[in-house]
């Protein structure tokens, strides 16, 4: 890998655990020389993670649409920040700049970029990992409507398996580099037999 998306929010949330979180893993990201793609602003957790990863001697590569760079306050001392028409073309290139997504903890926006990352990992669009930063449980509901989609037969197994979740920024790290993308994974064409 040589770069590492991080998706969060452009709050800083409540609990201050949030901004230890995006700190570590964002020094980590440069510590291992890993380049930092995010989304561009200088407040919040997204703020946090470039400030982060620079001190630390690491490149960091904003993108933002140029509708939010006012709202989100573009970060004026990136290594390189990409101006973009669209939430969809800001996507798109944070996934052709990228090796794999990590999200912390975020709004809709973030779910949002997850689950469109990891959907064109499940439909084999690109191999790529992506994981949760599962920081002081905030992840905790939706990993279990995750687990949730697989028991209903709505998600197969393999495919709920490809997201990392952790609760360190060292471990999902190493996870990542680790990961192994599960290939072909037929599509249900017929109902399952009922157990």
């Amino acid at each position: 890998m040589k770069s590492i998306c991080v998706f969060c929010g452009s709050s800083w949330g409540r609990s201050k655990e949030f901004e230890v979180a995006a700190v570590a893993l964002s020094r980590e990201i440069a510590q291992r020389g890993y380049k930092l793609v995010y989304g561009g602003s200088s407040v919040g957790l997204m703020g946090i993670c470039a400030d982060a990863a620079l001190s630390a001697g690491g490149e960091v590569i904003g993108i933002l649409p140029n509708a939010l760079k006012r709202k989100e306050i573009d970060h004026a001392g990136l290594s390189e920040l990409i101006l973009v028409d669209s939430m969809h073309e800001r996507k798109a290139r944070m996934v052709e700049l990228s090796d794999g997504f990590v999200s912390l903890p975020g709004g809709i926006g973030t779910m949002d970029e997850l689950f469109e990352v990891w959907t064109w990992a499940m439909l084999g669009w690109h191999d790529k990992p992506s994981a949760l930063l599962n920081v002081n449980g905030y992840y905790d509901d939706l990993v279990r409507f995750l687990d949730k989609t697989a028991e209903e037969q709505f998600v197969k197994q393999p495919h709920r398996d490809m997201l990392i979740i952790d609760h360190d920024a060292k471990s999902v790290l190493d996870r990542m580099e680790g990961y192994t993308p599960p290939g072909d994974i037929p599509k249900w064409i017929k109902r399952e037999s009922q157990t």
